[in-house]
């Protein structure tokens, strides 16, 4: 905080930040108006044979329909099981009009698929569960799929006991409860992973499969939106629309936490090149060429890392992911330099897959048992949902004008082949004996590994353990040997000696892996073996070993960190092992463990949310191509608007934004985020009110109850004009207060002069029962006190009652019991005439400390507050 000549007038919800908090690339409302929009002949939908001579490709690759509706329509994702059969999930539900009316209803379906032939031709098609409200989690095991749904997160056993390709058992294997928001910040992408748990993109947390249940651990945030991958290390990858950068924190497994490096990616690797151009997207104008082809990432979505082996050893673990709103697929090449993940497009100025049919959406890719990629194309005019097309946006003008609206109930699946491509026979691991399926981890393709890893711990058969033993020690291909290190983790069976093996391996990427699965036994006595790799020649590893101390809480690994990139000559390690030792998320000490709490959900929800406008130190994303100094977003990191009355921020998030903040406008703006709870946007609104240096009063849910209680008659975004008359007023008139204590009068008079650097003391330690008292010169309708203790913290009050009186010798009910712990502490209570107020200590606080007030503040109700 820095000095104010008021200090009050500061919090009156100020121009320069307001309104962007967790602005996620939400509908720009910026209107060309010098744009027309005239009527254009509609879009029409091709049949797949027209399509598919839209498509333009490098020399020898083709595509080849595998699936179309009627048997699938408004396809998103998909999985193999382990026979092959294709399963998708299929949202019939989704934007059905240009309002998105009657999206949440129970629709949806996941369709198997499969071919008679056994000749790759999927000519079998059965409707596997039926009746579902957008179906976004699928994930195939041994004998049934897992099935998620949107605004649940509560997770599904499906399985198929007759055999005929209809489930028709159904039992409830995780309880997550009820979730809201927009239906593209909710979970997808459910991945099996090489170390034995679930991960998926949103969520802060991973699950892992025992005894028929799914069982939680909370981890970091992902940041990712749209599906989900791993590559042959195992590390997680997802891509997302809101920051407009595709793929994020990538550089570590985000166990870890949220890792970004310098130059991680080319100059212009967030620019696209489409094949054609239509000006769909929210960004419009300044998001396009001349030509109205899209200029930069804004709706990057269904990643997949190729690990198959029936296409060119050049695209072996590149990752592809869909850009929909530029009908193209991006193909990015991942170079390992130093420790350091950097991202290459190897088309300057091109892309690896691009259309000109405005209605291809690449949305999905499976790297398929047949060896190939397998792309998701969803098929339709609108690919975002209801809260981009409002009335008044930018992007409804241009679905309109080319009636985009009317393309519904469409849905392809494409095959990516190559002159070289031979055809494989289908897998049959379903049934396959165990010792077939331990050979099977060494398959040069990456989807039978995974897969066989996956049916032997869900088998849990002990038998194998001595040949997984025995591929770890003598297995020639090191991805076989890292399979069977973590197959035997999954059985239970990994031992401390096999461990060792790993971390003495040739391979590095064995080495890693072994450092990885030391976590899962947690035996101190595999410690010095560990950080001796600290010493390793490859700087992965040595990386590896930070980020596992760190995981692990190694005494002193601070300083075991420290001088592991002291000593090191990798600027990588250097770069890595600074951001695991100040990427923290611990808290203040003076927090309660309820508020904690909050933190922590507050934080979840941030970073995957909120970050990808704002930044994870709160100081906002930019973008390429955007000029110097300029965000997605406002900073939140010391915004005084941040410092504001809690009602405004409040009501930016259940209503949203729109039009400039400060002068300027952000790509970046609010959109509502009424769908979630009042708990949620509570926990989100402290979490960034007490981060990023920032410390004021937290905000409860009976605060968003009260507020959303109070404008529940708004339909439309709010203004920076209207919430700032929605703020509470502050009383002119401190200079003419009478001011009085139980302690120490000196000074008091520093708590109205309106400079944060002078402050009263009660030069004794706090106690219970200290108070002040303020006389006011005439009766007045307050609502509020708002208490600073300092730019630096510190001394600060715990817990303070308030009482309010018209005489100063008969006093109120107390209007306010409870903590004043932060910096800038809003206390906030029903309108009651006073003109005395005491403030009074009840205890909590450091009592060899004395009680230190720098500046205090009356609020009275605003004349608006709907």
């Amino acid at each position: 905080m820095k000095t104010v000549q008021s200090f009050i007038p500061a919090m009156n919800i100020p121009r320069p930040v307001l309104v962007s908090l967790l602005g996620f690339a939400a509908a720009i409302t910026l209107a060309d108006e010098a744009t027309d929009f005239p009527p254009k002949p509609p879009v029409k939908a091709l049949s797949p044979v027209e399509e598919a001579k839209t498509f333009q490709l490098p020399k020898g690759y083709h595509l080849e329909l595998v699936l179309s509706e009627p048997d699938i329509l408004e396809p998103v994702c998909m999985a193999f099981d382990g026979n092959g059969r294709l399963f998708v999930a299929e949202m019939r539900s989704y934007m059905r009009d240009i309002d998105g009316s009657n999206e949440i209803v129970p629709t949806g379906r996941v369709s198997v698929h499969w071919s008679s032939k056994h000749n790759g031709v999927y000519d079998q098609h059965r409707i596997f569960a039926d009746k579902l409200t957008l179906p976004r989690l699928l994930l195939p095991l041994a004998d049934g799929v897992l099935i998620g749904q949107t605004d649940t997160n509560d997770i599904y056993f499906y399985r198929d006991t007759k055999g005929d390709g209809v489930a028709d058992e159904k039992k409830l294997v995780y309880q997550g409860g009820a979730r809201g928001g927009n239906l593209e910040h909710q979970p997808s992408g459910l991945t099996w992973g090489i170390d034995n748990w679930i991960y998926s993109a949103v969520n802060n947390y991973r699950l892992r499969w025992k005894d028929g249940q799914l069982t939680k651990q909370d981890i970091p945030g992902n940041g990712g939106q749209w599906g989900g991958t791993q590559d042959d290390d195992g590390k997680f990858w997802v891509v997302n629309a809101g920051s407009e950068k595709g793929p994020i924190n990538y550089q570590q497994h985000f166990l870890y936490g949220q890792f970004n490096a310098r130059h991680q990616a080319d100059v212009g690797f967030e620019m696209v090149w489409p094949a054609m151009g239509l000006r769909d997207f929210q960004g419009g104008p300044g998001r396009s060429r001349d030509d109205n082809t899209l200029n930069h990432f804004t709706a990057t979505c269904g990643g997949e890392i190729y690990r198959g082996d029936q296409l060119p050893a050049e695209l072996k673990g590149n990752l592809f992911f869909g850009e929909p709103v530029g009908r193209l697929v991006r193909r990015a090449q991942i170079e390992v330099n130093d420790g350091i993940t950097i991202l290459h497009n190897p088309y300057p100025q091109n892309e690896f897959l691009r259309s000109t049919d405005p209605l291809f959406r690449p949305v999905d890719m499976k790297t398929a048992p047949d060896g190939t990629l397998f792309i998701c194309d969803m098929y339709r005019g609108i690919i975002q949902e209801g809260n981009w097309t409002r009335e008044g946006s930018y992007l409804r003008k241009v679905i309109n004008q080319y009636g985009m609206d009317k393309v519904i109930n469409h849905g392809r699946i494409w095959r990516l082949v190559h002159d070289t491509t031979k055809h494989v026979p289908e897998p049959k691991l379903l049934s396959a004996p165990p010792a077939q399926l331990v050979a099977t981890l060494a398959n040069p393709n990456g989807w039978y590994r995974d897969t066989a890893q996956k049916l032997l711990v869900l088998k849990q058969d002990q038998s194998v353990v001595p040949a997984l033993t025995t591929m770890v020690q003598k297995e020639k291909n090191p991805l076989g040997r890292i399979h069977a290190l973590w197959t035997l983790e999954g059985l239970g069976a990994l031992t401390p000696d096999l461990v060792r093996t790993a971390l003495k391996d040739a391979s590095p990427q064995v080495r890693r892996a072994g450092i990885r699965a030391s976590e899962s036994l947690n035996d101190p006595a595999l410690q010095p073996d560990v950080a001796a790799l600290a010493k390793d020649s490859d700087p992965s590893v040595v990386i590896q070993v930070c980020l596992t101390a760190k995981l692990m809480k190694w005494k002193d690994y601070a300083d075991f960190i420290n001088r592991a990139a002291m000593t090191t000559p990798s600027k990588g390690v250097k770069e890595i092992a600074t951001q695991a030792l100040t990427n923290s998320s611990e808290f203040p000490r003076e927090l309660s463990g309820t508020q904690k709490e909050i933190m922590n959900r507050g934080q979840a929800t941030y970073q995957e949310l909120c970050f990808t406008c704002h930044g994870l130190d709160g100081r906002g994303m930019s973008a390429e191509g955007m000029p110097p100094g300029t965000t997605l977003a406002p900073p939140l990191a010391n915004a005084r608007v941040v410092l504001g009355h809690r009602d405004g921020l409040i009501r930016a998030l259940l209503h949203g934004v729109t039009g400039p903040v400060g002068g300027k406008t952000y790509q970046g703006q609010m959109i509502s985020m009424a769908t979630n709870s009042d708990e949620w946007i509570a926990d989100v609104l402290s979490y960034i009110r007490n981060r990023f240096g920032n410390s004021v009063t937290f905000i409860e849910a009976k605060d968003v109850a009260r507020v959303r209680k109070e404008t529940q008659s708004r339909t439309t975004p709010w203004t920076e004009e209207e919430i700032a008359a929605t703020a509470p007023s502050v009383l002119k008139n401190r200079p003419e207060w009478k001011l009085t204590t139980s302690e120490n009068a000196r000074g008091l008079e520093a708590i109205v002069d309106g400079n944060l650097k002078t402050k009263w003391s009660s030069e004794k330690p706090l106690a219970n029962g200290m108070w002040i008292s303020v006389e006011l010169p005439s009766e007045e309708t307050i609502n509020g006190l708002r208490l600073a203790f300092g730019e630096h913290g510190g001394y600060l009050s715990r817990n303070v009652r308030v009482e309010t009186s018209l005489d100063g010798q008969t006093w109120s009910k107390p209007v306010y019991n409870g903590t004043a712990v932060t910096n800038l502490t809003e206390i906030a209570f029903n309108p009651t005439k006073a003109k005395f107020i005491k403030i009074t200590q009840t205890g909590g606080g450091d009592k060899r400390t004395p009680w230190n007030l720098h500046e205090l503040d009356v609020t009275t109700p605003s004349a608006l507050t709907h």
